[in-house]
């Protein structure tokens, strides 16, 4: 139980949101019912209607990680659960994290850098969904007991959402879960993490093609009506705005950090390194929040009216660095306000091999003030003619606190080999390309903290070609090269995957 020090700084009382969609054309949601639904009827994702505030920041400044994230969430689930019962699912869902502080902040490089390393792979699966989802699956869990139901769970995964998401849904009653990744396009580690688990409601389906077909067969199966409720079909991708509302709290984390570090703070940048949007987007999420303010006053439209520019005197106090590989139609976004589909080219950094990012919509419908019309509009012109873009002002709009960066392998490899010979850390691939586009877009003396995504001893390959060092695996993995795999490979087919997952489910079995 919290301590007298730490009671809640939200009461049981907090009015409960509701979700909307980005398209305007799915029912109004509370977050129980927005917690399995995943995606919206009408195709878009569910957002809050409103934002929160967040508490003061004083207020949260000493608390652990747990007892922090209880506060930053409790205004997206008030009224699902009493918030002792929610305080408890959180507190288990990171007990299962191997570091004291949960998410470690470190300093990169010499302290006058004002550099840091955000590590978020603790969890159980080494990379930063476990952030996510150990939560997810335990709320799931909860929620589905509570109403005697059973779901069944299909996602698609660029390497790491899927192995997070197997290891926090396994073995439950509940649920059946079905992971589609792109046959071959992951790495060892990656494919093993997820094929290894031997569990029979676990069920691993590698398409013989890209993450972003696994990602259109997975939005098409939610699609059918029919089959969406026979089957009771829910997501944990970052799609399922659960997902993104854990991952709001380690950017308030950050932020108090590294305030109390620096003694005051008026200003900090973000580097993520970008594939389906959702790890970045929970920062701007933050951000409505009122992050560095601590609370959620000044609008965005506010910021607007007072001339907020990047490039300024007055800049953004947050601002957020999108780092990408060469699949880079988000940094051909943020430069030209055109998004444009296109062939994924595989790289050193897997889970970045997206060319359309699932979670930028939610971006999209704040571009377009909430106008679910036009940013429907948006995604019918991106799905009919592979192209399309906002107007200049809404790009200056984002300009405000979004830039962007796009590098490919020989860089990527250059920055892991430099980062190890100028300060002894290994890092992945992804990690290297965010700490690429910060060093290549941050303003002077600006403090910035990179977001670190994965461990290093899941991309041993990349590793050693850039160091000539071999990362290991923890313990509890060392054996993960041995283990024997349990996989399905189907073809780039919506009709073949559908047939599967009816044949596999329980309730699909169960007509």
């Amino acid at each position: 139980m919290p301590s007298e020090s730490s009671q809640p700084l939200l009461s049981e009382s907090t009015p409960s949101l509701r979700y909307v969609s980005t398209r305007g054309d799915a029912p109004r949601l509370t977050f129980s019912d927005v917690l399995l639904a995943g995606l919206a009827t009408d195709g878009g994702l569910y957002v809050p209607e409103s934002w929160p505030s967040l508490p003061p920041l004083d207020e949260l400044a000493h608390l652990p990680y747990e007892l922090l994230a209880v506060e930053v969430m409790w205004p997206y689930i008030a009224g699902a659960w009493p918030k002792d019962t929610f305080a408890e699912l959180v507190a288990d869902a990171y007990a299962s994290f191997d570091h004291p502080e949960v998410i470690p902040l470190v300093p990169l490089g010499d302290p006058d850098e004002n550099l840091w390393l955000m590590e978020l792979f603790w969890g159980p699966t080494l990379a930063f969904k476990d952030v996510a989802l150990q939560l997810v699956g335990r709320l799931f869990d909860a929620e589905l007991s509570q109403r005697n139901s059973q779901v069944t769970i299909i996602g698609a995964t660029s390497g790491d959402t899927g192995s997070a998401a197997i290891e926090a849904c396994k073995d439950k009653d509940t649920i059946d879960i079905f992971i589609l990744h792109p046959h071959g396009r992951t790495t060892p580690s990656q494919r093993r993490q997820m094929t290894t688990v031997d569990s029979p409601t676990v069920h691993n389906i590698a398409i013989q093609g890209s993450f972003d077909d696994c990602q259109d067969i997975v939005k098409a199966l939610f699609g059918e009506a029919e089959l969406r409720h026979r089957l009771q079909l829910s997501a944990v991708n970052s799609i399922n705005w659960a997902r993104v509302m854990a991952q709001i709290v380690y950017y308030v984390w950050a932020l108090l950090k590294v305030r109390q570090a620096l003694g005051g703070l008026t200003q900090l940048a973000f580097a993520v390194p970008t594939g389906n949007f959702g790890n970045v987007y929970a920062g701007y999420c933050a951000y409505r929040m009122g992050l560095a303010e601590g609370n959620a006053d000044t609008k965005w439209a506010d910021r607007k009216r007072a001339g907020v520019n990047r490039a300024g005197a007055n800049q953004a106090d947050t601002r957020f660095i999108v780092g990408t590989n060469v699949n880079d139609s988000l940094n051909e976004f943020f430069e030209t306000a055109t998004l444009q589909t296109g062939q994924v080219t595989p790289t050193l950094s897997p889970s970045m091999d997206i060319m359309i990012s699932s979670n930028l919509e939610r971006l999209l419908f704040e571009l377009h003030h909430r106008d679910a019309t036009a940013t429907t509009a948006f995604m019918k012109r991106l799905r009919q003619t592979g192209k399309a873009s906002v107007d200049p002002e809404q790009l200056a709009e984002a300009a405000q606190i979004w830039s962007s960066w796009s590098c490919d392998d020989e860089v990527t490899l250059a920055t892991m080999r430099q980062t190890y010979e100028q300060t002894g850390r290994l890092i992945d691939p992804h990690t290297a390309v965010g700490l690429k586009a910060a060093k290549s877009h941050r303003l002077k003396g600006e403090p910035t903290v990179v977001l670190a995504t994965a461990h290093p001893a899941k991309f041993p390959d990349a590793v050693k070609a850039a160091t000539g060092v071999t990362p290991q695996l923890p313990p509890n993995l060392a054996d993960l090269h041995e283990r024997p795999e349990y996989y399905d490979v189907l073809p780039n087919d919506l009709s073949a995957v559908r047939e599967y997952v009816i044949q596999h489910s329980r309730l699909g079995r169960s007509e």
